[in-house]
């Protein structure tokens, strides 16, 4: 018998067919989501893998979400025995998560007459609050137990039947427990929309045919990237930056790697040996997330044809110092690794990049999510709310084009919530919301501006920031100029002065207090 063919106007065709299943994924968790956080900002990810949990398709989505989803696959797949019906659970970060507030659902398909799972699809959303010491569970926290609700591996859904204890256990040790129900919900339908979708395709392709196209489609891109990385020129590449602090102690951390580019078979290392050791405060990272941001500097480096899938990484080799800021140990708290660590590793990464090739790369860009929490009860309800978002902020520019201004960039891929959205879900009013102007890098290409927001509290709430960038601006390329740092501050009722706070804290605020927050700007690309 002789071996199938594959043909490529085929296998194009099934790479945009399972790409549209995680895209509907996707819409459908967002139509029918509760919180404003997945609603508005679309915090969300969801993915395809075949049957040996190797990732064939994603979304465009959250790049911190798709790099590392992989990983608590993986974990779900060896801590589970599958049934038909069955939909598993998890948020462990020491399990291929990122943080705890992203919990993530991974649903087995199955077809007729077989023992094992063909495919696998899972989606991973970010809830406003999973528990934990701060309202929006992302605080600054010593310890991983201070973050949340910490969940294993497990099965919400049995058979096709909705695990009701596992569920109240869940929703019994969260703020807002009937958002959290809503949201669960919404992940539920999604991976069933998947399911079927994946039905369909094989009611069209066959079994068989599918497997052999899932191959072909993550040998297709590991050729893409090798075929990018001969390209590029062969050496030793190396670069360093630092994060602010921990939020506990004043001391700026280390995170260093060198890439060794080797063109002939178009190999990469990633060598992240020199970083600083994990720290007491939570902007520690697992591997899943340095693993992430690397998947995402490749893609960035392949054109958009390029399928994301397993095989981009096949190439490369990750050396990840164990204990290290980039590869932390339980019980470490990480709720900042994900969302501030990730984008200095995609810095440090990019600027290491820049060395090999300097008229592809950016300049830095704002290089933090400039989190922000808050938590109380909605005195127009008397119910208790959690409010989470991420602001944007500048692109660094880049050769032949200025940076954008007032934007997601890295390893977020977010919206904003609309300010209509925002008052009427939140006892908040939105003051002031515009671009950051002049916070951008100058240089012959002109860093974007961050921007510019204030919000007032209409009911007491505890505030929570986690945010970077105060120290260490982001850098500018070929003699640009590093954009502004960012600030933070509360004007209080009846006072004039701003209190300048620092990037992480926690504090209770009043009714009447202003938050007043600035994004950092991204960095200028050469000489002006």
């Amino acid at each position: 018998m002789m071996d199938p063919v594959l043909d490529p106007i085929e296998l194009v065709i099934f790479q945009n067919a399972v790409h549209s299943i995680a895209e509907e994924m996707g819409a459908t968790l967002r139509r029918t989501a509760l919180s404003p956080n997945i609603k508005e900002r679309r915090d969300y990810s969801c993915a395809v893998f075949d049957e040996r949990a190797r990732v064939i398709a994603m979304g465009d989505h959250m790049p911190v979400h798709l790099g590392s989803m992989p990983m608590s696959v993986e974990a779900a797949v060896a801590a589970i025995v599958f049934e038909p019906g069955d939909i598993a659970i998890l948020n462990d970060p020491y399990a291929g998560g990122t943080h705890l507030p992203d919990i993530t659902m991974v649903l087995p398909v199955f077809f007729e007459g077989a023992s094992r799972p063909a495919f696998y699809v899972s989606n991973r959303a970010h809830h406003a609050d999973v528990g934990g010491m701060f309202p929006g569970s992302m605080g600054p926290a010593r310890e991983i137990y201070q973050e949340g609700l910490r969940i294993p591996p497990i099965r919400i859904v049995r058979s096709g039947r909705l695990d009701r204890e596992v569920l109240d256990l869940i929703l019994l040790n969260v703020r807002t427990p009937e958002e959290r129900r809503g949201d669960l919900d919404s992940q539920i339908g999604a991976c069933r929309v998947g399911e079927q979708r994946m039905r369909d395709l094989a009611a069209k392709y066959g079994l068989v045919r599918l497997r052999f196209l899932s191959e072909g489609l993550l040998d297709y891109s590991e050729r893409l990237t090798r075929a990018c990385l001969h390209a590029l020129p062969a050496g030793r590449f190396s670069a360093e930056d630092w994060l602010d602090d921990d939020g506990v102690r004043d001391e700026p951390i280390r995170i260093a790697v060198a890439l060794t580019i080797e063109p002939i078979g178009g190999s990469l290392q990633v060598d992240f040996a020199g970083s600083a050791r994990q720290v007491e405060g939570s902007v520690n990272a697992v591997r899943a997330i340095t693993l992430s941001a690397c998947f995402y500097v490749l893609r960035c480096l392949l054109g958009e044809e390029a399928p994301a899938t397993a095989g981009i990484l096949r190439p490369v080799t990750l050396n990840t110092p164990i204990g290290s800021i980039v590869d932390t140990k339980p019980p470490a708290p990480v709720a900042g690794g994900n969302v501030e660590t990730s984008q200095r590793v995609v810095d440090v990464l990019l600027r290491a990049l820049a060395r090999a090739i300097p008229y592809r790369v950016p300049a830095a860009s704002a290089g933090t999510m400039s989190n922000l929490s808050i938590g109380g009860v909605d005195p127009r309800k008397g119910e208790p709310f959690t409010y989470y978002e991420t602001m944007a902020g500048g692109m660094g520019a880049r050769y032949g084009l200025d940076g954008i201004s007032g934007v997601q960039t890295h390893m977020t891929n977010s919206l904003n919530t609309p300010v209509e959205a925002l008052e009427y879900a939140y006892p908040f009013r939105v003051r002031r919301y515009g671009y950051r102007y002049d916070s951008g890098g100058t240089g012959q290409f002109r860093g974007g501006d961050g921007l510019v927001r204030e919000i007032e509290l209409l009911a007491p709430a505890q505030v929570t920031l986690l945010a970077d960038r105060r120290r260490f601006a982001p850098y500018g390329l070929k003699g640009g100029e590093p954009g502004a740092f960012g600030l933070l501050s509360v004007i209080h009722e009846g006072e004039d002065k701003p209190q300048l706070l620092p990037g992480k804290c926690s504090l209770l605020l009043d009714a009447g207090d202003v938050l007043h927050l600035e994004t950092p700007g991204g960095g200028g690309w050469g000489k002006g």
